[in-house]
C-alpha cells in the first residue's frame, strides 16, 4: 500500500580580498571573515575502516550522513541524511523539488529491495503537450527546460518518508536535522559551487526568486564566502514537524502549484517562460512505489540495480549479459574497451524502444534481462571493427532475430546533471541513491520563500514518437513517469554486497556504471582506480564521447583504427569536460570496508568511514 505524504582559490589573496569588499553581506552570503568559523570538512577521495560508511560529492553531505551513523542509525537514516544535506550544499543537482531512485540491501532479510521516487506528469498532460500548437513541431529543448512545463510532481520527500518507514531506525525528523544546520548556518562557497551558479547565471536571471537567492545582491556567490538558506531551513522544518504531508497535501505544495502555473519571472526576463499543468491533485495523488530490482549474473556475481521506470537496470544488464560472451582482460585493454563500446551502443538501442513507466506500457524486463538475447545481440560484434550507428533495436521477445543488422534512430535528449550516495552500516545494509532534478540549476525556477529549485524532469519524455508508426514507451501522458538512466546498483557475492555503486550524469549514467564495473571486475583495477580512470561513453551514437585523458591515451589511436569516433565530452554539467562523478563502496576482508568517491571530477568528492583504519 502508498504510503501517503506524510577552495582552493583560484586568484591570489589580494584579488580575493578586493571580491569580498565588492561584495555585501546578504541573508545568502557572508562575507569570508564571518565564514571563518566554518571550515569546510576535510574532503578524502578514499576511506577505509569499519562501522559503516558514506560516499557522496559533497563533504558537508557525506558528514551528515556519518553523524547520523556514529548515533546508531542505519544505512537507510544516514542515506536520507546525505541526501537531504545534498539538498542543501548541490542544490543545483537535487532536493526537494525532484526525486530518484533508491537500491536498498537488507541485511537482516538477505533481500535487494528498491524504491521509484521518480516524479509524474501532471494528469492534465498529454502526449503532444511538448509539440508547438501552432506548427505541430516539438518546441525547443531550452524553451520546454525553462518553463513550468517542464516540472514533474517532486518524488524525492515522498521516497524519503517511505524508506525511513519501512527500513530506517529514526523519523524523518531526526533525519532532516543535520541538513537543516547546514541550512542555517550556512557553508563556505567552493569553486564548483561558484562554477555552476556562474553557468546557469543568464536562465537564474529570468526568475526573480532564484536570483535573489542564488545570486544575492544581483552578484555571483564568491568563493571563501558563506552561503545561506534560511528558507530551506524552515522547509525543512516544517517537513519534519508535519511529515511530506505539508508538501504533498499543505502549504508547501500550495506553493510549488502556484509556482509551476505561474513562474515568477524577473521584470525585464529575456523570454516569458511557460505555465505548467500542475495542480493540487497532482501532487496528492503521488505515491513513491516499491519496484522489483532487477538482477543479472556477471562473472560469479549477482548484479541488482533498479527496474522501469528506470532503464539503467535493464541497460547495464543487457550490456553485462553482452559483455559475458566474450573474454575480457586487462592484458588486451583496448580489446576490452572495444566490447565495452559495443555493448553499450546494442544495450542503447534496445533500451530507447522498449523502456518505459511500466504502468503505461509492457516493459520486457525479463527479457531484456535474457542470457538468450544478449548472446543473439552479442553475435552483432566483431573483434576488428566498430558497429555504426544508430543502430535498430531488436524484440527481446523473439531472440532469434536480434542479429539482424538494421539503423535506427539517433539518442534522445536526456539532461546530464543529477548526484549520487551510497551508505553501509556496521549491521551489513547497504544503500545505493541516485537523486536529481535533472538539468543542472533543474528548471531554473526556485519556488519563492521555500528555498529549493523545481525539477525540469518532463524533459526526460521524447517529445515526439521516435519512430512513425512504432509505438514509444515514453512520450508524456497523466500521471507517467518519464524514462530516466539512473543506475543505482549493488553487486553481492555469495548472498552477500560486495560493491554498491552509482553515478549522475544523465544518459552517461549507464556508461559509468558499467565502465567502472569493467575496470574492477574485468580489468583488475581496485575500486578506487576504476573510479578514476578516464572514461568514455557510447550511447548509439555516431561519435563516443571522452574525457581529455583518454584522448591522449594508446588505446584511442588503436580503436580510432578500428572505426571507433571519439569526441571531447561536453561541459555539460560541470565546468570541465567530465563524465559521471561516481559513489562507491566495497566490502573488504576481516570486516572492512572502503568508501570510494571521485578525486577530480565536481572537484572531488567526499568518502568518509565511522571508524578509519590503514
Amino acid at each position: 500500500m502508498a504510503v501517503r505524504r506524510t577552495a582552493v582559490a583560484s586568484a591570489s589573496a589580494v584579488a580575493l580580498g578586493l571580491s569580498l569588499l565588492a561584495t555585501s553581506c546578504s541573508p545568502g552570503t557572508e562575507p569570508a571573515a564571518a565564514a571563518s568559523g566554518l571550515k569546510p570538512p576535510a574532503k578524502k577521495a578514499v576511506a577505509t575502516g569499519s562501522g559503516g560508511a558514506v560516499s557522496s560529492v559533497n563533504p558537508y553531505a557525506s558528514r551528515a550522513g556519518l553523524e547520523v551513523l556514529r548515533k546508531g542509525g542505519n544505512a537507510v537514516d544516514a542515506a536520507v541524511a546525505t541526501a537531504s544535506a545534498l539538498g542543501v550544499v548541490e542544490p543545483y543537482s537535487a532536493g526537494v523539488g525532484g526525486g530518484g531512485y533508491m537500491v536498498y540491501y537488507d541485511a537482516k532479510a538477505k533481500k535487494v529491495r528498491t524504491i521509484d521516487g521518480r516524479e509524474t506528469a501532471p494528469a492534465a498532460m498529454r502526449s503532444d503537450s511538448f509539440l508547438d500548437h501552432g506548427t505541430g513541431k516539438p518546441l525547443d529543448t531550452d524553451e520546454a527546460i525553462n518553463s513550468g512545463l517542464s516540472v514533474g510532481v517532486p518524488g524525492t520527500p515522498a521516497t524519503w518518508e517511505k524508506a525511513l518507514k519501512q527500513w530506517g531506525t529514526v523519523s524523518l525528523a531526526k533525519a532532516l536535522r543535520p541538513a537543516t544546520r547546514i541550512a542555517d548556518d550556512g557553508f563556505v562557497v567552493n569553486h564548483e559551487f561558484r562554477s555552476q551558479t556562474a553557468m546557469n547565471e543568464k536562465r537564474f536571471r529570468d526568475f526573480k526568486s532564484t536570483t535573489d537567492l542564488f545570486l544575492p545582491k544581483g552578484e555571483l556567490p564568491v568563493v571563501g564566502t558563506r552561503f545561506r538558506n534560511p528558507d530551506l531551513a524552515r522547509t525543512y522544518r516544517q517537513l519534519a514537524r508535519k511529515g511530506t504531508g505539508a508538501l504533498y497535501d499543505g502549504a508547501i505544495g500550495r506553493d510549488v502549484v502556484r509556482t509551476v502555473r505561474q513562474p515568477p519571472m524577473a521584470p525585464g526576463a529575456d523570454h516569458k517562460a511557460r505555465p505548467g499543468l500542475m495542480k493540487a491533485r497532482d501532487l496528492a495523488d503521488y505515491a513513491a512505489e516499491r519496484r522489483d530490482p532487477t538482477r543479472t549474473a556477471y562473472r560469479g556475481l549477482d548484479v541488482y540495480s533498479m527496474g522501469p521506470s528506470s532503464a539503467g537496470g535493464t541497460t547495464v544488464g543487457e550490456a553485462l549479459n553482452i559483455l559475458g560472451n566474450f573474454h575480457l582482460s586487462k592484458s588486451d585493454r583496448t580489446q576490452a574497451l572495444h566490447h565495452y563500446l559495443e555493448a553499450s551502443r546494442i544495450s542503447f538501442a534496445d533500451r530507447n524502444r522498449w523502456v518505459g513507466d511500466p504502468a503505461f506500457s509492457d516493459v520486457p524486463t525479463k527479457p531484456l534481462l535474457s542470457k538468450d538475447f544478449a548472446k543473439s545481440r552479442a553475435c552483432l560484434i566483431r573483434s576488428d571493427k566498430a558497429l555504426k550507428s544508430p543502430l535498430a533495436p531488436a524484440d527481446p521477445r523473439h531472440p532469434d532475430a536480434a542479429c539482424e543488422l538494421k539503423t535506427g534512430n539517433k539518442q534522445p535528449h536526456e539532461g546530464p546533471s543529477t548526484t549520487h550516495l551510497v551508505t553501509a552500516d556496521r549491521w551489513g545494509n547497504v544503500v545505493s541513491y541516485t537523486l536529481t532534478i535533472e538539468q543542472t540549476g533543474g528548471s531554473a525556477i526556485t519556488v519563492p520563500g521555500r528555498g529549493f529549485l523545481l525539477n525540469n524532469e518532463l524533459t526526460d519524455f521524447d517529445f515526439a514518437p521516435l519512430t512513425k508508426g512504432t509505438p514509444d514507451p515514453n512520450l508524456p501522458g497523466p500521471g507517467k513517469r518519464p524514462r530516466s538512466s539512473m543506475s543505482p546498483t549493488i553487486v553481492l557475492r555469495d548472498g552477500k554486497p560486495t560493491i554498491a555503486v552509482g553515478s549522475p550524469g544523465g544518459a552517461t549514467i549507464i556508461t559509468t556504471v558499467l565502465q567502472t564495473l569493467v575496470n574492477r571486475l574485468d580489468l583488475g583495477m581496485s575500486l578506487p582506480e576504476a573510479v578514476a580512470a578516464p572514461r568514455i561513453s557510447q550511447r548509439n551514437q555516431a561519435v563516443t564521447e571522452a574525457e581529455p585523458a583518454f584522448l591522449r591515451s594508446p588505446e584511442r589511436k588503436k580503436l580510432d583504427s578500428m572505426g571507433h569516433r571519439f569526441v571531447l565530452a561536453p561541459k555539460a554539467f560541470t565546468p570541465s569536460p567530465e563524465i559521471g562523478a561516481v559513489a562507491a563502496l566495497e566490502f573488504l576482508p576481516h570486516g572492512r570496508i572502503s568508501a570510494v568517491a571521485e578525486p577530480q571530477r565536481r572537484g572531488g568528492g567526499s568518502a568518509m568511514v565511522l571508524k578509519e583504519s590503514p
